[in-house]
Order: C-alpha cells, then structure tokens, then sequence
C-alpha cells in the first residue's frame, strides 16, 4: 500500500503581507497530480489545512476544490491542526463519503479508517491537535499533568488498546499508521523549528518524546515546517512531512516536499520525499547599504523573494525606496547596525524633561547612535516654530 503524506497548508496565509493563495493552489495542484501519476492509495493531511480558525472564504474554497479532486483519485484523511478551528474544519463529517475522513473530535481517537491491500487491513488513527488544557479531562478518568506529552500518551494508549484487540480478532500483527499534530523529539534532542510556526507550549513544556509512538509502523506528524524524522527504526518511523510551500526566511533553505510510504505485508517498506515545485526563491542579503546596492551578485536574487537586513550605523536616506528599486521582490527590510554602540535605558517622559533631550534619547535607542549636531539643530528650529505658533494661536 501507498500513503502519500503532507501537512501544514496553512492556506489563507499571507507572507510579509503578500497574498500567497495562487502559490498555494498550485503546490496542491502539484499534490494532486504527485497522488495520480505515484498511484497512492491514500492521502494523510496531518493538520493545519488553514492558517487561522476563521479562513478567508479564498481559502475555503481552495480545500474544497482540491479535497474533490483528491478523492477522485483516492481516500483523503484529514485531522484538525492548532490552527484549525475544530469545529468548523470537522463540520459535516458525519455526512462525507467514504473516500472522505475529516477527524478533529477527541471522542474518535481509537476509530481507525480502516484501508485494505491484498495483506490484509492497515488501520490509520487520525489524532486532532490535543491542546492539554481542553482534553486533560476528557482522556482520563483524573486530569492528566498539565503537558502535552501526557495527553498525547493517554490518545496513543486508547489506539494501542483497539490495535490490540483488533489483532486479537484477527490472530495477526497488523499495520498501524497515526496521524499527530505535535512537536516531537527525542529525549534531550531538538528538532528543528521554523520561525513560522505557532508555539504551542503549555506551562512551558510542549515536546512530546518520540517514545510515545514506539510500536506503531508509521507515524505522521505536522505542525514543524520543515520536512524531518525524529526517530525512524524497529520500534516506529515516525516523520514530518513539513509544510509544501516555504512560510518564512527560516525556511528559505528547506526543501519543500510530500512524502510517500510504502507498507509491505509485514510493515513498513520505504519512505521517500517528492519535492514540491516553489514559487520563488527565497534569500536573506545582509551588508552595508551601497554594498548590496552595487554587489554585482545581487542581480541574481532579482526574482527572489528577499529580506534585506541594512548594517550601516545610521540608517540611510531613502533606504527603502531604493532596495525595493533594486530587489523588485523584497518583502522585508530591516535597518540593523552591526555593533550596538551606545546602550539606552528606558525613556523617560516627563513635563520637566527638555522635549529635544526626548528626542535625542529617541534617536540613541532607533539607531544606536548619538543625534548629530546638525540633526540636533533641525529639531531645535523645529520645536521652537512649533513653541512660536502654539503661541500667536
């Protein structure tokens, strides 16, 4: 049997402000047709289809188109993300054909969509995003400890207790796939985070150990962006897919991908990543102001989209103006001195406080550089015209 297994859509998303919604269409597109052409069997969306619990009615739409095409081809299997909003990605559930599986109620932890091959039934558990403090109650008898490694144990025990009595009725192993939304690591391991993606801890804690899903053949994570594997080996393989598009500069190295799983009569066979075609390029230029102007290399990145970081000590005229002039695409510019020369405190505003030392002490915190006497001259003449009008009012 074929998975093909991806997550965090995120659709609706903007970049730097930038509608990013004909990217989106066609990465799913690119989905659709990686489903036909590889002949899968079925399709696992690990969460976070949307970007925000109330999408945009653009985004809605975009789910719905690609959810009919995918169904033609094969069963989809969908489960809620922190992002989503449960309630309205799980609406109609209930009334979906069978080659449609939208999970986000904790209630159907241990239902399994059963699929078949010609070895027999591999069950998949669809586990919605399991936030501690809205399920600690509803998974044990007592609250469970305030963390999300233990409310994630207490759903995986509930789905190796049907395993088990699923492979009792059978009198055979069977196959086992769980769909999870979480970050997951190893025991004093980190895996690799996005700036894109929303932080999830809980009283601090938000990793849930890779120990959780030992026994299980494969395990289908979303949540983290980039495509990795915190465990794979005898006792479970348990991978991200990462999102199909790049979300932020943090990602601008990622390659961008789905992942198709192949199970064997015995379990699993093979993982491999298709890639997922981007938009754009994605860079972050950092240097002084006339360097990255006249850098020659720079013409390189004049279809990318770009993050300019400006290191000069003090910010440049028309600084802006001029970097989008250059970088057609920017989406981000930043005005960073490289050493930090002077160190401010905070500022205090007081009736008694000369109004041009306020300005002064703004201008030290902006740029990390002392206002220039004839900055200081400029805002003097300005303040008394302002005290010279105020006055003949």
């Amino acid at each position: 049997m074929r998975l093909l297994h991806t997550s965090d859509w995120h659709l609706g998303r903007t970049l730097h402000g930038l509608s990013i919604i004909d990217a989106q269409r066609d990465a799913l597109d690119h989905i659709v047709a990686t489903a036909r052409e590889k002949d899968v069997d079925a399709v696992l969306v690990s969460g976070d289809v949307y970007d925000r619990a109330v999408p945009p009615v653009e985004a809605v739409q975009l789910f719905a188109e690609t959810l009919r095409c995918l169904s033609k081809i094969c069963p989809v299997i969908v489960s809620s993300g922190n992002h989503d909003s449960a309630i309205r990605l799980g609406f109609g559930a209930d009334l979906f054909r069978d080659r449609l599986h939208i999970r986000t109620r904790v209630d159907q932890i241990d239902e399994p969509v059963v699929l078949s091959d010609e070895s027999g039934p591999v069950l998949v558990y669809p586990i919605p995003y399991l936030d501690p403090d809205s399920v600690r109650r509803k998974l044990a008898e007592e609250p469970l400890p305030r963390s999300h490694e233990h409310v994630m144990a207490a759903a995986l025990d509930r789905v190796r207790t049907d395993v088990a009595r699923r492979e009792s009725e059978a009198g055979a192993p069977l196959r086992t796939v769980v769909m999870a939304h979480a970050f997951v690591g190893g025991r004093g391991e980190s895996a690799s985070r996005s700036d894109s993606e929303r932080d999830i801890r809980v009283g601090g804690v938000e990793i849930v150990p890779t120990t959780v899903f030992d026994g299980i053949t494969y395990t289908a994570l979303g949540h983290l962006h980039g495509a990795q594997e915190p465990s794979r080996g005898p006792a479970g393989f348990v991978r991200y897919s990462g999102s199909p598009l790049r979300y932020s500069f943090s990602e601008a190295k990622h390659t961008k991908s789905v992942t198709l799983v192949d199970l064997g009569p015995d379990g699993l066979k093979s993982v491999s990543a298709v890639a997922v075609p981007q938009p754009r390029d994605m860079v972050e230029l950092r240097g002084g102001f006339r360097d990255l102007l006249d850098d020659p290399d720079n013409s390189a990145h004049a279809q990318s989209w770009v993050k300019v970081v400006v290191t000069d000590p003090i910010r440049p005229d028309y600084m802006y103006d001029e970097l989008t002039s250059r970088f057609p695409n920017v989406l981000s510019v930043h005005h960073q001195p490289d050493q930090a020369t002077v160190t401010v405190g905070s500022i205090v505003v007081s009736p008694t406080r000369d109004p041009l030392d306020v300005v002064a002490d703004f201008v030290r915190a902006a740029r990390q550089a002392d206002i220039t006497e004839a900055e200081h001259e400029v805002v003097r003449e300005a303040y008394e015209a302002l005290r010279r009008e105020e006055g003949s009012a």
